[in-house]
């Protein structure tokens, strides 16, 4: 299943290089989750969640955002797919990430 959230991205990282002889080349978007009520033990806020998408090409297209970036983030459109696991868990899959068009 397919679906489009509006989210809150607060950063994003780019990894290229070399380890032990393995090549790695990814982006990965920071996009603020509302814990509320799925959360265990008690929170305040929000937290970040990792979401690995593309290599780092997919970085650069971000890139003029550098030394623009606002404190708290930029409002993204966030297009996930859920996968439904064997053990009734569902995993959620970042497939496509664009800044919400200006009002």
């Amino acid at each position: 299943m397919r679906f489009t959230a509006e989210a809150v991205l607060t950063g994003i990282q780019s990894s290229k290089g070399e380890y032990e002889g393995r090549t790695f080349d990814s982006t990965t978007f920071h996009l603020a989750v509302d814990l509320g009520e799925k959360s265990t033990g008690e929170t305040i806020g929000t937290v970040t969640r990792p979401f690995k998408l593309g290599t780092s090409t997919e970085f650069a297209k971000w890139k003029n955002m550098k030394g623009k970036w606002p404190a708290g983030g930029i409002a993204v459109d966030a297009v996930f797919d859920v996968a439904a696991g064997a053990d009734n868990s569902s995993k959620l899959t970042l497939v496509d990430i664009r800044p919400k068009a200006a009002a």
